[in-house]
């Protein structure tokens, strides 16, 4: 029997002996209390929330440079209307790179939302991990600029303080009182969501209380743009913008670059329940892996896609056939869309066309290293509302793909169990498995 199958039997049956099942103490249960987010769709949760189950997308023309005529991709998802001092002062502003203000401002949002008072109780309990793909790029190309025009006296102090990939995790630290574990994560696309997995690890090994975790990127500069039009990885569809990101379409051309980002609160069950907390979910699985196959396409038969998500619910202790939605990596490239499609269908099998899988970067466009903890915010309100938004766009499914997408409608439905995907450059995967929280 081939090794995947054999695994899928396994999980199935609900085999403890399974050497995916990562079995962890009972005595640590992790749930998410606090949610904060800013995007395209919405400057906050509630918004991004609404904009997406009504299908809106944040795709629109670049207003973030200039751009001459010889620029072949001129649309992406930009954070539009959004003032950082509402909830980070003017001084620190200045200290930080767009990519960092984003992050911390979603951090702030989150904090608020789990109500916890973080001027009391023990600060080492509580950490962060809070990672970025592609980091600080602006503060990088306007030094760059700055350094060939005006020579290196003219150089910021700050720079390298700006442009350092951990730099959101640093300042939500300082800012949050947050003296525990303290880190990263740059898994370009997997980003957020292994720094979510990871967060849920640090909890479950009693090693933290509560913890901050997701991802930030603000990626719309021209270098970015460039470089990944070079590698026609972008959709050029500029006359429709709003169209352009339409994964599992057959008439998809690439993926839209966005900017945002995305922090959860991970917390210990016991230690939410004593404080009152709300609790949206329950973290229950954490699958990676790697595919070994080459730096920027995926592994086409999605093994490696495969082996993350069914790790992440060998983890959970669930069985395959109750997992009821999937929030797809879903990119709207014509090699990842259809990799990860070939991994659902060969780990779940005729399962698959129970469950329901909608990508929200039909909406949002990919937001790199944010995508994971966006869209692990989106699967938590799944669970929590049991309401899938829609895969927009999807008007000429590919004749290869016979999953419910969620086809430009969204859904209400029952569901108690879902994945999210997330899969990078460098064949980083990363699966994610939440629960509702049954109050037990």
């Amino acid at each position: 029997m081939p090794e995947s199958a054999a695994v899928r039997a396994r999980v199935l049956d609900g085999d403890s002996r399974d050497p995916l099942n990562m079995r962890k103490s009972p005595n640590r249960r992790v749930v998410v209390t606090g949610l904060g987010a800013v995007s395209d769709v919405g400057l906050d949760v509630p918004t991004m929330w609404e904009s997406l189950l009504a299908g809106r997308s944040g795709i629109g023309p670049i207003t973030a440079f200039e751009q001459g005529d010889d620029w072949a991709v001129r649309i992406a998802g930009e954070v539009r209307g959004w003032d950082p001092r509402t909830r980070i002062n003017g001084r620190e502003i200045k200290r930080i790179d767009r990519f960092c203000a984003l992050g911390m401002y979603a951090a702030v949002e989150a904090a608020q939302d789990c109500g916890i008072d973080l001027d009391s109780g023990d600060p080492y309990r509580r950490g962060v991990v809070i990672g970025s793909g592609i980091g600080g790029i602006l503060t990088i190309e306007h030094g760059h600029t700055r350094l060939l025009k005006e020579g290196p006296t003219k150089i910021s102090p700050f720079t390298v303080p700006k442009l350092m990939v951990n730099a959101v995790a640093g300042n939500v630290s300082i800012r949050l009182n947050l003296r525990g574990a303290n880190s990263a994560t740059a898994t370009a696309c997997a980003t957020g969501a292994h720094a979510i997995g990871t967060a849920g690890h640090l909890i479950q090994r009693d090693e933290a209380d509560v913890m901050f975790a997701g991802g930030a990127e603000a990626a719309v500069t021209p270098l970015c743009i460039s470089s990944f039009a070079a590698m026609k990885a972008l959709s050029a569809r500029n006359h429709e913008p709003e169209k352009a990101s339409r994964p599992f379409d057959r008439e998809r051309d690439g993926f839209v670059l966005a900017e945002g980002a995305a922090v959860l609160v991970l917390e210990e069950l016991e230690h939410a329940k004593r404080r009152g907390a709300k609790i949206y979910a329950e973290l229950l699985g954490f699958g990676s892996s790697g595919d070994a196959h080459h730096i920027a396409a995926p592994e086409p038969s999605g093994y490696g896609a495969r082996r993350a998500m069914e790790t992440a619910v060998a983890d959970a202790e669930i069985r395959l056939d109750q997992i009821d939605y999937i929030n797809a990596h879903g990119t709207s490239t014509p090699l990842g869309d259809t990799a990860e499609v070939r991994a659902v269908n060969e780990l779940f099998g005729e399962h698959a066309r129970k469950l329901v899988m909608s990508s929200t970067k039909s909406m949002t466009g990919h937001t790199l290293g944010a995508a994971g903890g966006i869209e692990s915010i989106i699967t938590v309100l799944v669970v929590y509302h049991c309401k899938v938004p829609p895969t927009i766009n999807l008007d000429h499914p590919d004749d290869d793909f016979d999953l419910d997408f969620a086809a430009n409608t969204a859904q209400e439905r029952p569901v108690s169990y879902a994945l999210n995907n997330s899969f990078g450059f460098g064949g980083h995967n990363v699966s994610l498995a939440f629960g509702k929280f049954d109050g037990r």
